[in-house]
């Protein structure tokens, strides 16, 4: 089912050129210095070619909601979810998103120093100067009032968002938005999955901090539950309009 992407017109990069590409499940929004589509395409079929392989080779790797151990002799990036769902403690799945968002990114860098790729609201960013991420959470009163403001000195960096009331993605909780920053997109999509099921009502809150902090290789996050908020890490929000 195709959900329209709204959120991704809220802020203008007016330096960077947008595009938007649709590989089957793979629906990307991309900025980049120049019109990078026709790059951006082989890279998603790449990607895209090599876990559909291993998909077909080991359908456990699509269902299981367990970590996942990968081979040796797997596609980087299914050790790459596999990886990150150990460290997270959910199925290698709930990576795929922000590990193909990275994956296509850091192949983009090659012909942009700036780039920024969406993938059903996970991020990978490079850029070269501070910009901000609007934060969307559903009906919550915080959406389109504030953003993350990040640097250069930052990225690459992965931001990753799971919710409980918005999308059609599976999620346990119920959270408006649970937002995890790190190094690693995969990770940070893994983890955003971990900490949103843990999420009923805001008074768990500081049991999904506490998991966050327990997480090797998170940077910082953010969870929305109506108008409640809960900020760890190394976060700056910033107020929109």
């Amino acid at each position: 089912m195709y959900e329209p992407r709204f959120y991704r017109h809220w802020i203008k990069d007016d330096d960077l050129v947008s595009f938007e590409l649709t590989v089957k499940q793979t629906d990307l929004y991309i900025r980049s210095r120049r019109n990078l589509k026709d790059k951006a395409l082989d890279s998603v079929l790449k990607h895209r070619g090599s876990l559909e392989s291993y998909i077909g080779r080991h359908p456990i790797f699509l269902t299981t909601l367990q970590p996942y151990q990968a081979e040796a002799g797997a596609p980087t990036i299914v050790k790459e979810m596999a990886r990150v769902s150990q460290l997270a403690g959910v199925g290698p799945m709930a990576a795929v998103a922000g590990a193909i968002a990275e994956a296509i990114g850091r192949d983009l860098l090659a012909f942009s120093p700036e780039i920024v790729v969406e993938n059903g609201g996970d991020i990978f960013l490079k850029i070269s100067k501070k910009r901000l991420v609007g934060i969307y959470a559903g009906e919550s009163s915080f959406t389109k009032k504030i953003a993350l403001e990040i640097m250069p000195r930052e990225t690459p960096l992965g931001i990753c968002t799971s919710s409980g009331t918005v999308g059609h993605s599976l999620s346990l909780g119920s959270a408006d938005a649970v937002i995890v920053l790190s190094p690693s997109t995969a990770l940070a999509d893994a983890a955003a999955t971990a900490l949103c099921n843990i999420v009923k009502t805001a008074d768990d809150i500081p049991q999904a901090i506490e998991k966050a902090q327990s997480i090797e290789g998170l940077r910082g996050l953010v969870i929305i539950v109506g108008d409640k908020m809960g900020v760890w890490g190394k976060v700056r929000i910033v107020p929109l309009g």
